[in-house]
Protein backbone atom coordinates (compact mmCIF):
# COMPACT_ATOMS: atom_id res chain seq x y z
CA UNK A 1 0.00 0.00 0.00
CA UNK A 2 1.17 3.50 -0.97
CA UNK A 3 1.67 5.93 1.62
CA UNK A 4 2.20 9.46 0.54
CA UNK A 5 2.51 12.17 3.11
CA UNK A 6 1.66 16.11 1.96
CA UNK A 7 3.24 19.08 4.57
CA UNK A 8 2.59 22.28 4.22
CA UNK A 9 4.67 24.98 5.86
CA UNK A 10 3.87 28.84 6.12
CA UNK A 11 6.34 31.67 8.12
CA UNK A 12 6.44 34.54 8.44
CA UNK A 13 7.62 37.39 10.59
CA UNK A 14 6.20 40.30 9.61
CA UNK A 15 2.83 39.42 7.93
CA UNK A 16 0.72 39.74 11.36
CA UNK A 17 1.83 41.44 14.80
CA UNK A 18 3.30 38.31 15.76
CA UNK A 19 5.64 35.68 14.25
CA UNK A 20 3.08 33.69 11.83
CA UNK A 21 4.51 29.86 11.82
CA UNK A 22 1.86 27.32 10.20
CA UNK A 23 2.40 23.55 9.84
CA UNK A 24 -0.08 21.05 8.68
CA UNK A 25 0.27 17.33 7.68
CA UNK A 26 -2.08 14.48 6.31
CA UNK A 27 -1.67 11.06 4.32
CA UNK A 28 -2.98 11.41 0.81
CA UNK A 29 -5.72 8.55 1.06
CA UNK A 30 -8.29 7.32 -1.54
CA UNK A 31 -11.78 8.55 -1.41
CA UNK A 32 -13.36 7.20 2.19
CA UNK A 33 -10.60 5.19 3.62
CA UNK A 34 -7.77 5.45 5.18
CA UNK A 35 -5.69 3.42 2.61
CA UNK A 36 -3.22 5.42 0.37
CA UNK A 37 -3.47 7.09 -3.04
CA UNK A 38 -1.13 4.91 -5.10
CA UNK A 39 -1.43 6.13 -8.77
CA UNK A 40 0.39 9.11 -10.28
CA UNK A 41 1.06 10.91 -13.31
CA UNK A 42 4.54 11.76 -12.29
CA UNK A 43 5.69 15.12 -12.22
CA UNK A 44 5.97 16.73 -16.30
CA UNK A 45 6.95 19.77 -17.41
CA UNK A 46 5.41 21.43 -20.16
CA UNK A 47 6.40 24.72 -22.02
CA UNK A 48 4.21 26.74 -24.50
CA UNK A 49 6.06 28.28 -27.33
CA UNK A 50 3.14 31.01 -26.96
CA UNK A 51 1.46 33.22 -25.12
CA UNK A 52 -1.75 30.80 -24.99
CA UNK A 53 -5.24 30.07 -23.26
CA UNK A 54 -6.40 26.25 -22.66
CA UNK A 55 -3.43 24.49 -22.36
CA UNK A 56 -4.52 21.54 -20.97
CA UNK A 57 -2.92 19.57 -18.19
CA UNK A 58 -5.25 16.96 -17.41
CA UNK A 59 -8.84 15.41 -19.15
CA UNK A 60 -11.61 14.72 -16.48
CA UNK A 61 -12.76 11.72 -19.21
CA UNK A 62 -9.51 9.79 -18.38
CA UNK A 63 -9.92 9.76 -14.37
CA UNK A 64 -12.33 8.38 -12.08
CA UNK A 65 -15.33 10.41 -11.38
CA UNK A 66 -15.65 11.87 -7.26
CA UNK A 67 -12.23 10.52 -6.12
CA UNK A 68 -9.37 11.90 -3.96
CA UNK A 69 -7.57 13.31 -6.43
CA UNK A 70 -4.51 15.90 -6.00
CA UNK A 71 -3.24 18.58 -8.67
CA UNK A 72 0.44 20.15 -8.28
CA UNK A 73 0.99 22.53 -10.36
CA UNK A 74 3.45 25.09 -10.46
CA UNK A 75 4.56 27.94 -12.91
CA UNK A 76 8.48 27.56 -13.16
CA UNK A 77 9.07 31.17 -14.63
CA UNK A 78 11.69 33.62 -13.01
CA UNK A 79 9.80 36.90 -14.37
CA UNK A 80 7.77 38.40 -12.00
CA UNK A 81 5.42 39.76 -14.49
CA UNK A 82 4.87 36.24 -15.78
CA UNK A 83 1.88 33.92 -15.00
CA UNK A 84 -0.50 30.95 -15.31
CA UNK A 85 -4.44 31.22 -14.89
CA UNK A 86 -5.43 28.37 -13.62
CA UNK A 87 -8.80 26.93 -14.84
CA UNK A 88 -11.14 23.87 -13.28
CA UNK A 89 -13.64 23.63 -16.07
CA UNK A 90 -15.23 26.74 -16.74
CA UNK A 91 -13.79 28.36 -13.67
CA UNK A 92 -11.20 30.30 -12.85
CA UNK A 93 -9.14 29.43 -9.99
CA UNK A 94 -6.57 32.26 -9.85
CA UNK A 95 -3.07 33.37 -10.97
CA UNK A 96 0.29 31.59 -10.13
CA UNK A 97 2.60 33.89 -10.62
CA UNK A 98 6.56 33.46 -11.21
CA UNK A 99 7.41 30.79 -9.01
CA UNK A 100 4.01 30.16 -7.63
CA UNK A 101 2.69 26.73 -7.29
CA UNK A 102 -0.40 25.19 -5.54
CA UNK A 103 -2.02 21.90 -4.75
CA UNK A 104 -5.69 21.50 -4.51
CA UNK A 105 -8.00 18.20 -4.38
CA UNK A 106 -9.85 17.62 -8.07
CA UNK A 107 -13.06 16.10 -8.64
CA UNK A 108 -12.87 14.56 -12.34
CA UNK A 109 -16.74 14.58 -13.39
CA UNK A 110 -17.85 16.08 -16.41
CA UNK A 111 -15.81 18.76 -18.43
CA UNK A 112 -13.67 19.87 -15.40
CA UNK A 113 -10.58 19.54 -16.99
CA UNK A 114 -7.43 21.41 -15.17
CA UNK A 115 -6.14 23.65 -18.14
CA UNK A 116 -3.76 26.62 -18.07
CA UNK A 117 -3.61 30.24 -19.70
CA UNK A 118 -0.17 31.61 -19.83
CA UNK A 119 0.75 35.58 -19.71
CA UNK A 120 4.02 35.50 -22.15
CA UNK A 121 5.99 32.90 -24.78
CA UNK A 122 7.92 30.56 -23.46
CA UNK A 123 6.37 29.50 -20.03
CA UNK A 124 7.23 26.25 -18.55
CA UNK A 125 4.51 24.99 -16.35
CA UNK A 126 5.00 22.01 -14.11
CA UNK A 127 2.41 19.14 -12.74
CA UNK A 128 1.46 16.01 -11.24
CA UNK A 129 -1.58 14.15 -10.49
CA UNK A 130 -1.89 11.89 -7.32
CA UNK A 131 -5.20 9.98 -7.88
CA UNK A 132 -7.17 6.86 -7.44
CA UNK A 133 -8.62 4.60 -9.97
Amino acid sequence: MATTTATLNISSSDLTGDTLALSTTTNLNKAGTVTGLDQTTGVSRKIVGTATAGVELFAATGYADEKAHKVYVKNLSTTATEYLTLHVGTSEVGRLYAGDWTFLPWSATGSNNIDVDTSADNMTVEYMLIYQS
